[in-house]
């Protein structure tokens, strides 16, 4: 258990007036306890006050160390009911947004003179800022990144000539890197595009063939030691066309704005408008489709976000991504990720690879 962010996240419940926190997203539990369990549909569950920590889990999940109290359930055992003997009759109880709503619904029933507020925010708040212990493994999960997106480059240059590289055979070659380098954990599922599937910015990878003339858009990650990378490199496979060239020197342009923009204090939503407003000045506006990034860590994504509505500045700590994109539908995509880090005097890019 680490007490350090348990008591910082005890200070954040008496900001919100939280009595008590039922915390049963794995990612945060990890954070706070380094047990990384996921149990699928039964209840896992830390319940937090002022006082104690409590850890409710299924009996399938036995730990082998147990460094706080711990109440083993079975499948017989209504898991709701037992939580609920350990959980206070009146006040303010701070609920994970990640619970699933039968379980919140059942102590809702149990426990009706309660008033149920969302609790992450005291978990979220924390995690947002990145200790030296996570900045390091932020940094060295990039640097894999980096690696392997240098040697996926170099497999589709010697692969493409023989016409038949397809978006699926490239993404599989970068899961079996990331397993080369012991990464058997992706952040998420590799997004290779080809052509006009870049401007799809969520495309599923299928069996379109790279030729020459089109343009590509690589997003990938891995998660090592518990902490996620997440790049986007956009590249063009032959001679680039002066559409493409002008709309990947505006994407370019626009990521490093975003990037020269971050320090502390500065809010995120004007982070997305360093990015934003070279694109919209340009006249591409309406294809730029989402936010300029979000938080990462544990989760690819995770609290806050960086788009125009954000509440958040930035903080010495925190990680996120910088991706702004141009997405032109029939015609190709382009966007370029980076993460990057908050700190004491300004920015640190997690990523190396050439934009």
């Amino acid at each position: 258990m680490n007490t350090q962010r348990i008591s910082r996240v005890r200070e954040e419940m008496k900001q919100h007036s939280f009595d008590q926190l039922v915390i049963t997203s794995p990612d945060s539990i990890f954070y706070l306890t380094g047990i990384d369990i996921h149990p699928g549909e039964r209840l896992f569950a830390l319940l937090i006050d002022q006082e104690r920590c409590h850890l409710i889990i299924s009996a399938l999940f036995p730990l082998k160390e147990e460094t706080l109290p711990v109440t083993y359930f079975t499948d017989d055992v209504d898991s709701i009911e037992l939580l609920s003997k350990s959980i206070i009759d009146q006040g303010v109880i701070g609920i994970d947004k990640f619970w699933e709503s039968h379980f919140l619904l059942r102590l809702m029933k149990i426990k009706n003179n309660l008033s149920y507020e969302i609790g992450s925010i005291a978990v979220d708040n924390c995690r947002l800022t990145k200790d030296e212990d996570e900045r390091e493994k932020m940094r060295h999960a990039s640097k894999l990144n980096d690696e392997i997106m240098s040697e996926i480059i170099s497999y589709i240059y010697n692969e493409a000539p023989n016409g038949n590289l397809t978006e699926l055979k490239v993404q599989n070659q970068i899961k079996k890197l990331h397993e080369d380098k012991g990464i058997h954990e992706l952040s998420f599922t590799p997004s290779v595009c080809f052509g006009a599937n870049g401007a799809e910015p969520h495309h599923d990878c299928d069996d379109t063939v790279l030729k020459e003339g089109m343009a590509v858009v690589i997003d990938m990650g891995g998660k090592v030691n518990g902490y996620c990378s997440d790049m986007t490199r956009s590249f063009f496979y032959g001679d680039a066309t002066e559409a493409y060239t002008k709309v990947y020197n505006l994407v370019k342009a626009a990521n490093e704005a975003a990037i020269k923009a971050v320090k502390p204090g500065v809010k995120l939503s004007d982070v997305d408008k360093a990015a934003r407003e070279i694109i919209e000045n340009a006249g591409y506006g309406a294809y730029f489709t989402h936010r300029t990034g979000h938080g990462i860590g544990i989760q690819v994504h995770e609290f806050p976000d960086v788009s125009s509505v954000s509440q958040n500045t930035c903080l010495t700590g925190m990680t996120f991504s910088i991706e702004p994109g141009i997405y032109l539908k029939d015609q190709f995509g382009v966007r370029i990720e980076d993460l990057v880090l908050v700190t004491e005097e300004g920015v640190e890019v997690l990523n190396r690879f050439m934009k």
